[in-house]
């Protein structure tokens, strides 16, 4: 595992904490394919029944680690090695067999906040709050957030997220599905990792069998949704107005 990543497994339950604080847990390329190869793992180990996302420090994840995402050559963006992690963990996560849960400690930004519709059931923490900044940065959502996010959040909602990118509270977050409850900062893991304890007491074919059946009703939508996005988000960095909007937006370092 890489050090950007924590790996800690315990009484059915594995938690990953993304691990890099100092970038608000940002994911380059590394961090990507280290949380896919954890998710891997996990999948095949009898011992792990559920999975936990947390983050380190302030932030659940900033989303895109810009600076990486900055040295790409606008035209080898889509094609570059640098852009293989983020497919390959959403693949991963979008029809993880197990139950998949978020512990919400901070920022969540973009893929920060687009891997909760991959979750089955968040908590998120007093404190957090959650932004798509996708069309802010002259781009699409990504990991299928065009059709999750209105389905999960409802078409009002997922549309002003989506449109004005404007931060999203916790109350705000648990309103529009995203999460179930909000609870103290202090105590999101713990109470997040109480939940998984008790997923975890049940059979793992049964819970496995039963998100399978939760996963098929809408994997082939999630996957045709991604296609667009991806179609969608090499158009729009091609050229033109959107694509130095986004470089602009990249040589500046700013979070989004």
């Amino acid at each position: 595992m890489s050090d950007n990543l924590l790996v800690d497994d315990a009484d059915g339950v594995r938690l990953i904490t993304f691990n890099r604080p100092e970038k608000l847990n940002a994911f380059d390329n590394a961090l990507y394919h280290a949380a896919g190869d954890a998710l891997d793992d996990a999948l095949v180990r009898d011992d792990i029944k559920c999975v936990v996302f947390t983050g380190a420090g302030r932030a659940f994840s900033a989303g895109q680690d810009l600076a990486e995402m900055a040295a790409i050559d606008p035209d080898d963006r889509m094609a570059s090695d640098l852009g293989h992690g983020f497919p390959r963990f959403l693949d991963t996560a979008a029809a993880y067999e197990k139950p998949l849960l978020a512990a919400v400690n901070g920022l969540g930004i973009g893929i920060g906040m687009t891997l909760l519709l991959h979750c089955d059931l968040a908590l998120i923490a007093d404190t957090a709050k959650l932004r798509a900044p996708f069309v802010p940065l002259g781009v699409v959502p990504e990991a299928a957030g065009s059709l999750l996010m209105p389905q999960i959040m409802g078409t009002q909602r997922a549309s002003f997220a989506l449109y004005t990118g404007e931060w999203i509270s916790a109350d705000e977050a648990v309103a529009a599905n995203l999460a179930l409850r909000v609870v103290p900062h202090d105590r999101v893991v713990e109470e997040t990792m109480d939940i998984a304890r008790r997923i975890a007491v049940h059979p793992l074919a049964a819970l496995v069998e039963s998100k399978k059946v939760v996963l098929a009703g809408r994997i082939d939508a999630v996957r045709a949704a991604r296609a667009r996005e991806d179609a969608a988000f090499a158009r729009m960095i091609g050229g033109g107005a959107n694509a130095r909007a986004l470089d602009a937006f990249l040589a500046d370092g700013r979070t989004p």
